[in-house]
């Protein structure tokens, strides 16, 4: 016996109406109808079937059907065993002209009738199904726009943390500390910010917004500057003291155009909108340059660099200024400096030039002391070697001994010896290192872990990590907690862990 449902146009115009006006696919809709169709048959017919619906998607006929896995005999399924939803080859073949195990069965049935109840069952779990799709599409949509700038109404306050309704889709969450410092918002007020996260959540998805993350400020600059919105310049970085003071760096590459001047605006035409947006944030426009020296002298703008020397192997500068721009390098509270820092990703040390006379002054009297302990030379030879710019012991182990011969008053015979005596030092160092570290118990797997200076190392082994392995098994914060702030910071702990236990372990970052 076969049940057919008569054609249904209507049913299919309101399945398309209620797809379009909540933006969901329409099989999202007609399998939600299906659902409710095939709930409300196992209430006539029995919870204990296994019921389904099955809507026609070309011209909306409803069939219902009960279906049954084909199975060798009751014996075979054991406790599973379920003559509701279980039916042997023999009682298949009511249904099926050759049904085999494995196969799946169905016994049509007449459609039920809607009654009250069931049409309020039906509109529940429609309901439901389609909130669910909405939230689901929410989700999809703005998980999408990480990183882009939405505009919205402020919907409430609670606690100093912002709710806001984005364009009557769904409620966006500007926590108290990603608001710009002074800024006061009310109910009712427009509001842009940036979605930083997108979470889901059993009533719906989760936007969290922001209003001081540096991509923020680039985002505004990317809606104000049209020559950043077609790539003509880019924003290499940008840094931020929300609320007071920012640094953002620009370059092009086409020489005829002032990227500076192009974000700036003529009168500033283009940088007031991000300012006023930024709650009066003050902001300097940096070229930015490949060159690090060039790169960090523009950004300790407004200051004015004397001279600059730079440390390549540990990403430092010192940064010399006359007396008068001291203050102004440094900035409020070490504004500047830090902003310069962040935007740069140097560390940047500012001094006057007094200051790095006394540096240099005294850098040079410890270059000439480990020179004359290290290679025992006389201070006259340990002046000459710094002055042809070696600094360390290991640089005249190993340089090419022709740089050695070249220098004026050295010979064949000098240079040799003085590489000889340089690389006994350093054997001599590293023995002593090794015979501390092994009175201390550690092993040389972590003796030689060259991801970390030897005088961190020791500290270590001091503190009971005696292996690569005791070293991987700490957290970060373990690491930090050992080592101290002012020694690691969390960025590098992280790093320092991961290559411990890439050695030790084989474990990798991904």
């Amino acid at each position: 016996m076969s049940f057919v449902s008569m054609p249904r146009q209507d049913l299919l115009l309101a399945i398309d109406s209620l797809a379009q006006e909540k933006q969901i696919e329409r099989d999202v809709v007609i399998e939600s109808l299906e659902a409710a169709i095939a709930k409300i048959a196992k209430h006539k017919y029995g919870e204990e079937f296994d019921i389904k619906a099955h809507i026609d998607r070309k011209n909306g006929a409803i069939y219902v059907k009960r279906l049954f896995e084909v199975i060798e005999s009751p014996e075979s399924k054991g406790e599973e065993y379920d003559p509701n939803t279980m039916l042997t080859v023999a009682q298949a073949k009511k249904y099926a002209e050759n049904p085999q195990v494995g196969d799946v069965v169905e016994d049509p049935l007449p459609e039920p009738e809607f009654g009250r109840m069931a049409f309020q069952t039906a509109r529940q779990i429609m309901t439901a199904r389609v909130r669910d799709a909405e939230k689901g599409r929410q989700y999809e949509e703005f998980k999408d726009n990480i990183g882009d700038i939405v505009s919205g109404v402020v919907k409430r306050i609670e606690f100093g943390n912002v709710f806001v309704d984005i364009n009557g889709k769904a409620e966006g969450y500007i926590k108290g500390t990603e608001l710009i410092p002074g800024e006061r918002l009310a109910v009712g007020d427009r509001v842009r910010a940036l979605i930083m996260d997108v979470t889901r959540s059993n009533t719906g998805p989760q936007i969290f917004l922001t209003r001081t993350h540096p991509m923020f400020m680039e985002k505004l600059f990317v809606q104000e500057v049209p020559e950043i919105y077609e790539g003509v310049i880019k924003i290499k970085s940008v840094a931020r003291a929300p609320g007071s003071h920012a640094k953002i760096a620009v370059e092009t590459q086409d020489p005829s155009i002032d990227a500076v001047g192009m974000t700036v605006g003529i009168k500033g035409t283009r940088i007031q909108p991000v300012i006023n947006e930024c709650h009066g944030e003050k902001i300097d426009v940096i070229l930015y340059s490949e060159d690090p020296a060039v790169f960090i002298v523009n950004a300790m703008q407004p200051a004015k660099v004397a001279k600059i020397i730079v440390d390549e192997d540990t990403r430092s500068a010192a940064v010399v200024v006359t007396e008068d721009q001291q203050s102004l390098a440094i900035g409020r509270r070490g504004q500047n400096v830090r902003l310069a820092t962040q935007l740069t990703g140097w560390n940047i040390d500012v001094m006057s030039e007094v200051e790095e006379q006394e540096r240099r002054a005294k850098e040079f009297k410890e270059k000439t002391e480990l020179f004359i302990k290290g290679l025992d030379v006389d201070e006259m030879i340990a002046h000459l070697l710094i002055t042809e710019g070696f600094r360390t012991i290991e640089e005249i182990a190993f340089v090419d001994r022709k740089e050695l011969e070249s220098i004026e008053g050295f010979n064949p015979e000098l240079a040799t010896e003085l590489q000889n005596r340089a690389k006994s030092y350093l054997e001599k160092l590293e023995q002593d290192y090794k015979d501390e570290g092994h009175k201390l118990g550690m092993s040389d797997d972590l003796l030689n872990f060259d991801f970390i200076k030897r005088p961190i190392i020791m500290k270590l082994g001091q503190a009971g990590i005696k292996s690569l392995e005791d070293l991987a098994d700490l957290s970060s914060d373990e690491l930090i907690e050992i080592l101290g702030e002012d020694t690691m910071s969390q960025r590098l702990a992280g790093r320092v862990v991961m290559k411990a236990r890439e050695l030790a372990y084989g474990i990798t970052e991904e």
